[in-house]
């Protein structure tokens, strides 16, 4: 998979991913590519006009700003910047979910090494993504076996875009999608993952790729 803070990938993206200051996820620029282009016609014929838009495609890029993590040799990571809103039992499983506010990284990156079996799609509601009847919104479920990563829709983020498929290898850290505009990640652990293993709660602030969400017994 491709690493888009990569000196390599940020030479073949998009022309614009170089003047600015951080590095996008390339679904970035078909998003603020509309408000950019119709803000620069209209900047010498209605200048609030055309600022206003071109503030807004900044604002898109900003949103969607892809920056490099340094991840922890060990652990099972966080998939998402944010605040830890979820902590539960499912079965004989944990269950930790990461909201991501506006204002977070909404790139997501893959709490453990493994390989991804299935990538499914579930259909919902699109309720606000820290309420408790967030679990029946849209979601895209990654399987990889030993644990599954839920990316979840909050009530104004309805495009979810995981960037990992069914046979994709992929390590600690590394990005598998990311979802636009406000939304929850959240990972059921492996069963041998129990609450003494964990290292946060609810509450806690946390970004993903670096913050240690739990050990995994060896």
């Amino acid at each position: 998979m491709s690493d888009p803070t990569d000196p390599d990938d940020a030479a073949t993206g998009p022309p614009l991913a170089r003047l600015l200051p951080f590095p996008v996820v390339d679904d970035a620029w078909r998003l603020a590519r509309p408000p950019l282009l119709t803000g620069a016609a209209l900047l010498a014929l209605v200048p609030p006009a055309g600022l206003a838009l071109i503030l807004l495609g900044l604002g898109v890029c900003w949103f969607h700003r892809d920056p490099a993590r340094a991840v922890p040799d060990a652990g099972i990571v966080s998939p998402a910047d944010g605040t830890v809103s979820v902590v539960r039992e499912e079965g004989d499983r944990l269950r930790v979910g990461v909201f991501m506010n506006v204002t977070d990284v909404h790139v997501n990156r893959a709490p453990m090494a493994g390989e991804v079996r299935e990538v499914r799609h579930r259909p919902g509601a699109y309720r606000p993504a820290f309420s408790k009847d967030s679990d029946r919104n849209e979601q895209v479920v990654i399987d990889c076996g030993d644990y599954e990563l839920f990316l979840i829709a909050g009530w104004f983020a309805r495009r979810i875009h995981p960037s990992a498929a069914a046979g994709d290898r992929v390590g600690r850290g590394d990005r598998v999608g990311h979802v636009s505009f406000g939304s929850r990640a959240d990972v059921l652990f492996p069963p041998e993952v129990d609450r003494e293993d964990l290292r946060v709660a609810v509450g806690d602030s946390v970004r993903a790729g670096e913050t240690i969400l739990a050990e995994r017994p060896d």
